[in-house]
């Protein structure tokens, strides 16, 4: 059997900015064995072209269709839900691109939901927006569940911590759309054109990578370059099929990663 690889980028491929090593070799042999990949990341800020070139700033040459994001997999899920509709954002240019894409309207009139994302400049004022729609009848959609995100000075407030805000003011909850939703795996699979029976999910945290992988039914691998150790993994009630210490132990073994 021939695997298809899903695969995080933050902690896997890339950490603090800097090449895990290995990993420009792993996906050389990916590459030469011609096996389909994605790198799939829950931030929502960045378009795939920008994902693109901050990766190839660490050596890596990953393009543009191999990169699949929480911000695209919402606005597959809402084209899927109500094409053609509206929305009022919180975001950046990686979740409004993507929303642009499939015809989305954006405003702040009467929306048909109210969607989430991640932003490094996050708006008391777009906030309490969002807020007054959500209770006017909007639905609330996020991008994902993360509540931190890193920073060179410490964690960040991220989606899920500005979403439980406006969860508690309105007593609506979001619909998160990224990891660990299998939906998220589900979408990036389509766009893979591959099969969760033959398809590979390489991640660096239990509770979103291998936890999504597991749900949509896919084999799964845990890297030790990122969140997860042996010790944390060791708290959840789930498994990955194997864990290694980093992607660099699977060179080499592509076409078979469990034998």
């Amino acid at each position: 059997m021939t695997w298809n690889y899903l695969m995080d980028m933050d902690g896997v491929l890339v950490h603090e900015e800097h090449l895990v090593p290995g990993v420009d070799e792993f996906l050389a042999e990916l590459r030469a064995n011609e096996i389909k990949f994605h790198v799939l990341t829950n931030n929502s800020i960045f378009t795939p072209r920008d994902l693109r070139a901050r990766l190839a700033r660490t050596g890596l040459d990953v393009p543009e269709t191999s990169i699949w994001t929480s911000a695209l997999a919402t606005a597959k899920f809402l084209d899927s839900q109500r094409p053609g509709g509206s929305a009022f954002v919180i975001g950046e240019a990686g979740l409004t691109t993507a929303l642009h894409e499939i015809g989305y309207v954006l405003t702040d009139r009467d929306p048909d939901y109210v969607v989430l994302g991640e932003t490094r400049t996050y708006s008391f004022t777009a906030i309490t927006k969002a807020i007054r729609l959500v209770e006017e009848g909007a639905k609330f959609i996020a991008t994902n569940p993360d509540a931190t995100g890193p920073s060179r000075e410490g964690s960040l407030p991220a989606t899920g911590a500005v979403a439980a805000l406006i969860e508690r003011a309105t007593g609506f909850k979001p619909y998160f759309v990224g990891k660990p939703n299998p939906l998220m795996m589900r979408s990036a699979l389509r766009s893979l054109g591959a099969h969760s029976e033959n398809t590979l999910m390489i991640g660096d945290r239990m509770d979103t990578d291998v936890r999504a992988g597991l749900e949509a039914g896919l084999a799964t691998i845990l890297v030790l370059t990122g969140i997860s150790n042996e010790h944390t993994a060791e708290q959840f009630p789930y498994r990955p099929t194997r864990v290694v210490n980093s992607i660099a132990d699977l060179i080499g073994h592509t076409l078979q990663p469990f034998g």
